[in-house]
């Protein structure tokens, strides 16, 4: 997963790829932590995803650009339409079934 380090470079990874996946946290959040490596391993069937990382702490503007209200918040989208959102507390069985949904129908 990749991380981005401005508001700029999340517009525009969310804009430019077919299927995008942003996962947001923040440096103080353990589930943040614990969930990310899970994240990441799911991610690994699903090639075609683009998938990134931000710091909401350091990117300020992300709450505002994108409504988050808490974290971690995953949020897929498709050339910058969000299709899917799962915040807090993200179900590892449905983030892989709405993955699978997607990357079938879209990549």
């Amino acid at each position: 997963m990749k991380r981005v380090n401005d508001i700029e470079e999340v517009r525009e990874n969310v804009r430019n790829y077919k299927l995008t996946l942003l996962y947001i946290s923040q440096p103080a959040c353990t589930v943040c932590h614990s969930l990310l490596p899970q994240v990441e391993d799911l991610l690994k069937e699903f090639s075609g995803v683009n998938a990134i990382h931000a710091d909401a702490e350091k990117i300020k503007e992300i709450a505002g650009e994108y409504s988050i209200f808490t974290v971690p918040v995953v949020i897929l989208f498709n050339e910058g339409k969000e299709l899917m959102r799962m915040a807090r507390f993200v179900p590892m069985g449905d983030l892989y079934h709405q993955l699978a949904k997607y990357h079938r129908f879209l990549l």
